[in-house]
Order: C-alpha cells, then sequence, then structure tokens
C-alpha cells in the first residue's frame, strides 16, 4: 500500500507565483491565496496531510498528475570523500580538523547580515591581573567604543544547562570566551545546539561583574529557500539497513520490493530512475557484544556475496547509489569511504550502481540529495533534551541546524582527524537522506525534505531493551517533480 506523507506547500506556493507572474501581479501573496489553491487542490483529490510523517493515511495512487516524461536522466557526484580523505595523526590532526570546521563554517555564517559586526574574541577578552581570583570566570573589559551589544562566533567547548541559566564556553582560536544566559528564551535556544558546533552569541556586557550575558545564539542552520525540482515526473526510492546476515533481516520483504521495482508493467514503477542506499547493507562481523548469537551468516564475505546476489536483481535502468553504515566493511570514522572493492567487486563492476562515501551530495535530476547513513544521531538524541528514537526528523534537523552532520567530538561516534571537515553541510540539500535509526520518519524543514527511511531488519534484542520499536520493510518514493514522499510497505 502507498502511504503518502506530506503535503506539497512549496508546490502550492510556486503555482501561486507563477500564475502572479502570468497575471503580471506584483501583490503579496495572501493567506486567501493559498486557501484558494489548497481548496482546489482537495477538490482535485490531493492528500492535505501535516508535513511530518503520517503513517496511516493512504492515497490510492503514487501517479498524481500526468506529465512529460521526456526529460533524460541526469545525475551528477557533487561531493564523494572516498578521493579525498586526508587524515592527519594525533593533536595536530584534530587541530586542523576543527580549524577546517571553524573557518568553513564561518563562511557560512558571513552570509547574514549580522555577521558584518563579529568582534574576535581577543579583541574583547582581558584576563582578569588579580591572581588571587579563583573564580572560574575570565573577567573582560568593556572597552570604550564598543557598542553595548556585541556579537562573536565561535565552536562551542562546552554547554552547560544549570539552575541559574545557561553556561556556555566557545573558542575562535583567537581565545576562548565564557558567556552566561539567564532567560528562559535562552536555555531553550541552549538547549538545542550542541557541542563542537559552530554558534554566533550576541553579547551584552553585565556592568556589575563585567562578564557577558548572552542575548541571542544564533546557529548557522539552512535558511528558507524554495528546493530545485525534477522538470518532469520522475522518481527516486530511498532505503536503507538492509542488515542482509543478520537473523533478523528480513529477505521475504525484500523479495517483495526487488520483484516489484522490476515489474516492467507497472505505471509507478515505470517512472523509478533511482534508488538511494544509506549504508547497513550487511550486519557485519564483530560489530557490537554476542553478535554472532543474532547472525545467520558468520563470514562477511558469505554476508556480502548475499547482498550482492539480491541487489544484482535490480533493473540495469535504475541509477543506484550506494554509501556505506557502520556494519558495513571498512573504516568506521567519519567520512568513510566507499565499502571496499576487495569485499564489494562485483558491485563496482554494475553499470548502474555508484559506489560512493558517507556522506556523500548526489544531484538526480536537477534534486540535490545529501546521504548520510546517521551515526552520529546516537549522540544528538542522547544529547538534546526530548529527543527520541521515535522520530529522528527532529535529530536529523539539529544537524541541519548546526550544519554539521557530526559536530559532537567524544561521544560515540568515531571522527577522524581529517586535514579538511567534510562534514560540514556547505551546501543546502533539497533532500537530507538518513538511516541508521531504523524508524521511518519524514518532514519538511525550512524547504529541505528530511527523510529517515526506515529498515529491513526487524526488532532485534538491543532495539526491544530500549524500548526502539523500528519500521522495516517499507521503502520511500518521493517524486522529485513535486518532492512529495510516499512510502510503500512490503510487510502486506
Amino acid at each position: 500500500m502507498l502511504k503518502g506523507l506530506d503535503i506539497d506547500i512549496l508546490g502550492i506556493i510556486q503555482d501561486i507565483i507563477k500564475a502572479k507572474v502570468i497575471g503580471k501581479d506584483n501583490s503579496l501573496i495572501l493567506v486567501e491565496d493559498i486557501k484558494m489553491v489548497v481548496d482546489k487542490h482537495s477538490k482535485n483529490g490531493g492528500s492535505q496531510n501535516s508535513s511530518s510523517c503520517n503513517k496511516s493515511s493512504s492515497l490510492d495512487s503514487l501517479h498524481l498528475h500526468n506529465s512529460d516524461t521526456s526529460e533524460p536522466i541526469s545525475y551528477r557526484v557533487l561531493l564523494d570523500p572516498t578521493p579525498i580523505i586526508n587524515s592527519g595523526e594525533g593533536v595536530e590532526g584534530y587541530i586542523s580538523l576543527f580549524r577546517s570546521r571553524y573557518e568553513k563554517s564561518m563562511r557560512i555564517l558571513s552570509l547574514r547580515p549580522n555577521s558584518r559586526r563579529i568582534t574576535r574574541v581577543k579583541t574583547l577578552k582581558k584576563k582578569n591581573t588579580d591572581t588571587g581570583n579563583q573564580k572560574p570566570y575570565m573577567r573582560y573589559e568593556q572597552f570604550s567604543g564598543l557598542s553595548s551589544t556585541m556579537v562573536v562566533a565561535g565552536l562551542v567547548m562546552s554547554r552547560q544547562l544549570k539552575r541559574h541559566g545557561l553556561e556556555i564556553v566557545i573558542d575562535d582560536f583567537s581565545g576562548d570566551l565564557h558567556a552566561m544566559g539567564t532567560t528562559e528564551d535562552i536555555k531553550k535556544q541552549g538547549s538545542l545546539i550542541t557541542t563542537d558546533q559552530m554558534v554566533m552569541l550576541e553579547l551584552e556586557n553585565s556592568g556589575k561583574s563585567q562578564s557577558f550575558v548572552i542575548k541571542n545564539i544564533i546557529s548557522p542552520d539552512i535558511p528558507d529557500h524554495l528546493p530545485n525540482r525534477a522538470k518532469s515526473e520522475s522518481y527516486v526510492v530511498l532505503i536503507s539497513d538492509l542488515h542482509v546476515g543478520s537473523i533478523y533481516f528480513m529477505e521475504t520483504a525484500f523479495m517483495k520490493f526487488l520483484n516489484w521495482i522490476s515489474a516492467v508493467d507497472d505505471e509507478i514503477v515505470r517512472k523509478i530512475k533511482f534508488l538511494c542506499i544509506g549504508g547497513d547493507l550487511i550486519d557485519g562481523i564483530g560489530i557490537f557484544p554476542n553478535q554472532d548469537k543474532e547472525l545467520l551468516e558468520l563470514n562477511i564475505n558469505s554476508q556480502m556475496s548475499h547482498v550482492i546476489d539480491l541487489l544484482s536483481r535490480i533493473p540495469k535502468h535504475i541509477n543506484v547509489f550506494v554509501i556505506p553504515g557502520n556494519h558495513d566493511p571498512g573504516r568506521r570514522a567519519l567520512p568513510q569511504p566507499s565499502i571496499p572493492r576487495q569485499n564489494s567487486e562485483k558491485l563496482y563492476t554494475f553499470q548502474n550502481f555508484k559506489m560512493l562515501g558517507n556522506p556523500s551530495l548526489i544531484e538526480l535530476n536537477g534534486v540535490k540529495i545529501l546521504m548520510y547513513h546517521g551515526q552520529s544521531l546516537d549522540d544528538i538524541i542522547g544529547t538534546i533534551p526530548d529527543l527520541s528514537y521515535a522520530k529522528p526528523a527532529e535529530a536529523m534537523k539539529v544537524l541541519l541546524r548546526a550544519r554539521h552532520l557530526s559536530p559532537i567530538y567524544g561521544e560515540r561516534t568515531p571522527i577522524a582527524p581529517e586535514q579538511e571537515d567534510h562534514m560540514v553541510i556547505t551546501e543546502v540539500p533539497d533532500i537530507f537522506h538518513s538511516g541508521h535509526i531504523h524508524v521511518l520518519d519524514a518532514q519538511n524543514y525550512r524547504g529541505t525534505l528530511i527523510v529517515n527511511s526506515g529498515t529491513w531488519q526487524g526488532q532485534t534484542n538491543y532495539q526491544r531493551t530500549m524500548g526502539i520499536i523500528p519500521n522495516p520493510g517499507v521503502a520511500v518514493i518521493v517524486d522529485l517533480s513535486t518532492l512529495q514522499p510516499f512510502i510503500m510497505d512490503f510487510n502486506q
């Protein structure tokens, strides 16, 4: 059964804009304009679901409108870390990594109007000359000529929510700065940022203690935008987390998927031009304690042969893009190069397969898709209040706001000391696709469609103890001409 996930709000707005351009109407878009188009959309049988994933609603058909399908199929790989990975060593390697993160993030922040007011920490900071002062805070000199409100930017070294307020320490490579915020709004803003991400702080100098008070916290974030769309109706299928080799791998459901995507007489399938696989093709060996008790195949080459045999059944006219996950062969630290040839040589020989690293940015018929397995979502859910495994799209929004795919260093996600930080989200994606969590979810955030595409593995013992309820046996289909997502359920 096909299930609709999202109303096409951006498509509605674009329809209004087109109508105004044709009619040479320069007036603002009014609420009445949107209501009129929504009413028309509703009468024509369109879906009116909320922007978050609605697993209970259904549509009779994914083929919502007729369109010219003569547009040639095009794709580009815009970012693949595989050929450019260049790891450093030790402390110096990580200094290079974080300097690169700082510089890339500063370029993103420089697009904001108030970025012109950013002052270096060393310009503001003056160490307290009282050697007897044992307070944990530096003191600051209120220089004449500086405005009462100042702006600084840096990587978050620490973030602590305490009874009396939020304490933040940032570093901009000229020095570190301590600041505090006491309002409920600032505490809420602070709860949504992570350590090691870039932030911009608007500060006021406290007259009494000469310490800085936070008035606003600004993350790099993605801007509100109208996403790119394909010129004609074509579909991409998003799946992840097969975990072939596990006793919980749902091979029957996956075979149903393969049979469906191979059906030449299916009206929907004929419009599928692309398939994106978000990692964890196999369950791997030695990933967690006592894993061997949950494996059907105890050899990694056997698991890879099995998954290659399954994927070889995908029709050759469908372009397939594959990134690794933390269960696949190869290095675990981010960014990950593509799955090594020695473990997957046959996949590299399939002309319709593109073996990429994690993360990768691709463009399909003009639509930019950021593929990231999602290892760091564990860290985000574990450190940001009110997030849970039941709603992975909320955690993915945190990454978009931070403009970084794995901001937190030193938690569960291993990060390599690269000379350049390839995890910074330098380009705004139209679709952000992840897996890892095994829970289906979709949301639209500021014009970007966020999709976590579920899994093909049943609930494991670990998930049962953690209270994680996976959504196995489903595929997400996105119409690239509207960015409307749907799910196809192969459990039935």
